[in-house]
């Protein structure tokens, strides 16, 4: 064979090959995007309340008339030392997702820490829903709940101020999907 004879070989079959390669990377790259997407997806985080009066550090999570709480924790966010776990809320109010953070008395099984002296400038709040791994939680940001002025019966959220019905509304609890936030 000579060189002119190489030359004439169609060159169809490779151009084929490398669009079905590059076709293989990009599908490979957009279920990975989506991927990601999908598992960041803001629609699915619920606002999750604060509210500091003197020392009492109180918390709302978003329950639906079923939904118990199960299990509250505090983290130095910053640290992500754990500064406090509670589990199996007393009363009713705090099986339906409003506690105080450190009360003894509000769980049957309180944590055996008590309040720093000093809070971190930030906190981790994770709540566990009863029977269950679902869960929801935040993080505070300390000098912002303070600073917020704020009625009875609100709690500061990332969001903004807002009372315990409009954080339970974030579910839509006839079907137990999640409601679309209207922020």
């Amino acid at each position: 064979m000579s060189v002119s004879e190489y030359r004439r070989q169609p060159v169809w079959p490779y151009a084929l090959m490398w669009s079905a390669v590059g076709l293989a990377v990009l599908v490979a790259c957009g279920t990975w995007v989506f991927g990601v997407y999908s598992m960041s997806d803001p629609a699915t985080s619920f606002l999750v309340g604060m509210r500091i009066d003197g020392s009492r550090v109180s918390v709302k999570a978003p329950t639906c008339p079923t939904d118990r709480v199960g299990t509250a924790e505090v983290y130095d966010s910053d640290s992500e030392k754990l500064l406090w776990r509670a589990r199996v809320p007393r009363t009713e109010e705090g099986r339906r997702g409003s506690f105080t953070l450190w009360s003894a008395d509000d769980f049957l099984k309180p944590g055996a820490q008590k309040q720093p002296g000093k809070l971190p400038r930030y906190l981790d709040v994770s709540v566990t829903y009863a029977g269950g791994d679902d869960g929801t939680g935040d993080v505070f940001d300390l000098r912002k709940v303070r600073a917020a002025h704020l009625t009875a019966g609100q709690y500061w959220t990332t969001g903004g101020p807002r009372t315990a019905a409009q954080i339970d509304a974030q579910f839509s609890c006839r079907t137990g999907e999640p409601a679309q936030q209207s922020d």
